[in-house]
């Protein structure tokens, strides 16, 4: 059964960075990949989307201060997060745009002085 599995959160402190990981099981290297995220009390939000051809596209939120990549080989997607605010604190999730898995655990990244 298809499968993801994010990793690579934490506490960070307001500036600080983080890289997200994603591992997919099952079919990948051709769906658009997209890193989604939830905070507290609000609906999960696509933050960066990556396609087969490594083309991207990133919510205004985080344009300049994320970068989303792919590894078709290693089935891996990653999220490379910069200059992060305490407003990026939320369950980060990845998953295909297009006939979505099921959702895996997340993990959190929480940004606090």
């Amino acid at each position: 059964q298809a499968q993801l599995v994010e990793s690579g959160g934490g506490l960070v402190q307001p500036g600080g960075s983080l890289r997200l990981s994603c591992a997919v099981s099952g079919s990948f290297s051709f769906y658009v990949m997209g890193w989604y995220r939830q905070a507290p009390g609000k609906q999960r939000e696509l933050v960066a989307q990556i396609t087969s051809g490594s083309s991207t596209d990133y919510a205004d939120s985080v344009k300049g201060r994320f970068t989303v990549s792919r590894d078709n080989a290693k089935k891996m997607v990653y999220l490379q997060m910069n200059s992060l605010k305490t407003e990026d604190t939320a369950v980060y999730y990845c998953n295909r745009l297009q006939r979505p898995l099921g959702w895996g655990q997340g993990t959190q990244v929480t940004v606090s002085s």
